[in-house]
């Protein structure tokens, strides 16, 4: 069907026409309210407050949502909201990786999610008018929602005839609404077919990519965001913008941006190929790296290296990507480090026979669903990564969920008639994508795979085909979220800032494992203490404002290692604080920096205990994130287990057998973590319940009535 045909199939149901101001100090001091119940469409005014407490991205988009939503709102209740926001200085183009939106949403794992993307639907969004979009409600049918610049109207359109997949969809869309030979000025968010049946689905933001002419895509994968965006009948929002000018955001001091920037670029150029090589591989330079200090995940954690590492290494990937190009998910990025497999021809699905561009794979991705899952096929892991993204599934939640099933199988909770005929052993690359593609069908045991480990572990014990302790063990998911793809057994701090996060173990807060496991930097309760305090806030600050994390750490400034903290990379902090002080004019520091995190992150936490969640007891983690749950697991590190036995306990395990030395070693490996939380509690201002205590709002200027109203019963 052509674009005509689909189009003229379109129902306008609201319009609404507003009126468009320049953007002021990155700020447009409004947000945009969309209720699908009844089609209202309102601006909301942004205050001071709001701007000083909150600053931006995830920080309006929990406001939103905790005067939207109510303590018992459900993930698939109408009153839930989806809340899109980019922040103050998304959208500059003159510093890299100022593309970013984050979305927020009362999440299928029932806490509430942030989720951190890419492309250019974020700045599109500030440069039509808006801080964010806040969408409520329930459409009746499949709806589309236009925000356009050109004619300063918000459309909601009913769409039947698109595609449901994400590659098509964004097409699609950016075809039939950009001016001709401006698909560039078109962004595009959508799910696909899986998100309809699975409580796993992520959102697409689409990107033009000028060099190859095509539309391609960035995830906001964790936490099936994607499932409350289908749940709500949206079938795609659209942005389309009159230019993109990198003053749009009309900057206090924008040469000082510039030289920043300019900075950086030299530091990319000069120092990247040495480094972490993000123009040639991306995130996938780590493949080795983790295989080689046994940190990949492997066997659903079991391990952490494999011998078949080679076959999907950095090397392999290089090859693969299209070398060259400006890979880059926002304009002005410099790390280039979206790569993308051109002409990939696909051998299963839907779309066999079909060539196509993948954009990835990322580190996750080859770590979940390749060694996670006994997958060391590179086609394998190329496939699964494109059907993963048009059809709306998060790639880090199906590779570790669909580790966890095999590992299920192979110890018999499952078996060919309980999986409906499929033999999910580990490394059976056939059956795994079969049971994508059910899933995507709403079919057969795609569908419960769908419903994630947490679900399943339920499922699975109800029906007394496994022990629930066993389940409970292997089931790598904290806060009802899988865990993303690092092993954290023999880092503590990591063990943290996994299970310790707002939203579940996503590696985006903290990711502390080399300095704590690999160079013995934080050896302390309290040093561990102080980086779990530290890295979440300065990493919360990126999501506030619009910004990636990768500029900041994956390339470091000559003579960093030589600093006072270089963890922290100074010189590359000192950028944003004065990108935060050029775009905004307000004074600003780098202790400021982290007590405008400090205020976001304790109100995320408060909006879980709102909830009923958010205190110690959802901070427990599975033992296989702190140590060896099976008998093979100790014995495959045995030597080393052994000695920590002996030196680190006072257990000699000489004469005792492996379940007697396991239990030695999980007893100590379970108190420590509990010391850890207890350590951490102390340093964020927390009581030993994980509650933020009232003194502690009152000192970063966070005590809110509505705060301490929550909190204060628990203290």
């Amino acid at each position: 069907m052509n674009l005509e045909a689909i189009k003229a199939a379109h129902k306008l149901i609201k319009e609404y026409k507003y009126q468009w101001h320049p953007i002021d100090k990155g700020y447009n001091n409004r947000t945009l309210y969309v209720n699908l119940d009844d089609n209202r469409i309102e601006e909301k005014k942004v205050d001071q407050l709001m701007k000083d407490k909150f600053i931006g991205g995830k920080g309006f988009g929990l406001k939103l949502l905790w005067e939207g939503t109510k303590p018992d709102t459900k993930w698939n209740d109408p009153e839930n909201e989806i809340v899109i926001a980019p922040g103050p200085i998304a959208g500059i183009t003159q510093y890299s990786g100022t593309g970013k939106s984050l979305v927020v949403s009362v999440s299928p794992t029932d806490f509430i999610m942030d989720s951190n993307v890419g492309g250019f639907y974020g700045p599109f969004l500030k440069f039509c008018g808006f801080d964010a979009i806040e969408i409520q409600g329930k459409a009746k049918n499949d709806v589309i929602i236009v925000i356009d610049e050109l004619t300063e109207t918000i459309r909601i359109e009913e769409a039947p005839l698109e595609e449901a997949d994400s590659h098509l969809l964004a097409l699609q869309l950016t075809k039939m609404y950009a001016e001709e030979g401006k698909e560039i000025n078109v962004s595009v968010v959508s799910a696909g077919k899986a998100a309809d049946n699975s409580l796993i689905g992520m959102l697409n933001f689409s990107f033009y990519d000028k060099k190859r002419k095509e539309v391609r895509l960035k995830q906001a994968g964790r936490g099936g965001i994607g499932s409350v965006f289908r749940n709500k009948k949206i079938k795609a929002l659209v942005t389309r913008v009159k230019n993109i000018d990198g003053k749009r955001n009309n900057v206090v001091d924008l040469p000082a941006i510039q030289e920043r920037g300019k900075n950086f670029n030299r530091e990319m150029r000069d120092l990247d190929d040495s480094q972490c090589k993000m123009k040639q591989m991306g995130t996938a330079h780590l493949m080795e790296i983790m295989n080689d200090y046994d940190l990949l995940p492997t066997h659903n954690y079991k391990f952490g290296a494999h011998k078949d590492i080679n076959n999907i290494d950095s090397v392999e990937w290089k090859k693969r990507f299209t070398q060259g190009v400006p890979d880059g998910c926002w304009l002005g990025c410099n790390m280039s480090c979206a790569k993308g497999i051109d002409n990939y021809k696909l051998n299963t699905g839907p779309y066999k026979g079909q060539e196509v561009i993948v954009d990835g794979p990322e580190y996750e991705n080859a770590a979940g669903l390749g060694s996670n899952c006994g997958i060391f096929d590179p086609d394998y892991i190329i496939e699964a990564n494109f059907y993963c993204d048009t059809y709306g599934i998060c790639t880090i939640t199906w590779g570790t969920l669909m580790a966890f099933v095999m590992e299920c199988y192979e110890n018999g909770i499952l078996n060919k008639e309980r999986t409906g005929g499929l033999e999910l052993n580990f490394g059976n690359k056939e059956a795994a994508i079969e049971a994508m593609h059910q899933l995507a069908r709403g079919e057969e045991f795609g569908k419960i795979i769908g419903l994630g480990i947490a679900k399943m572990k339920i499922i699975f014990a109800e029906k007394g085909w496994g022990e629930k302790a066993f389940l409970d063990d292997i089931g790598m998911v904290n806060k009802n979220l899988e865990y993303s793809e690092y092993v954290s057994k023999e880092s503590l701090a990591q063990q943290g800032g996994f299970a310790m996060t707002n939203k579940g173990p996503q590696h985006d807060e903290a990711w502390l494992i080399f300095m704590d496991a690999v160079n013995n930097q934080i050896p302390t309760f309290e040093d561990k203490a102080e980086a779990l305090h530290y890295f979440p806030m300065f990493r919360t600050w990126f999501g506030l404002n619009g910004l990636c994390k990768l500029p900041w750490n994956d390339v470091e400034p000559v003579g960093n290692a030589e600093t006072d903290e270089p963890a922290k990379v100074p010189e590359h902090v000192d950028n944003y604080v004065t990108i935060f002080k050029a775009v905004t004019g307000k004074e600003f520091d780098k202790h400021e920096m982290i007590r405008q995190s400090e205020r976001v992150y304790s109100y995320q936490r408060i909006l879980n205990i709102r909830r009923g969640y958010g205190t110690r007891e959802f901070d427990a983690q599975p033992y296989r994130a702190a140590g060896p749950v099976t008998n093979e697991e100790y014995e495959s590190r045995q030597e080393r287990y052994d000695k920590q036995l002996k030196e680190t306990i006072g257990y000699n395990p000489e004469g005792k057998t492996t379940d007697e030395k396991k239990a030695a070693l999980r007893k100590h490996r379970e108190a420590q973590y509990e010391l850890l939380l207890d350590a951490v509690y102390k340093r964020r201002g927390w009581n030993s319940n994980g509650v933020p205590t009232i003194e502690y709002l009152k000192s970063i200027d966070m005590d809110l009535p509505e705060l301490v109203a929550v909190v204060k019963p628990l203290l």
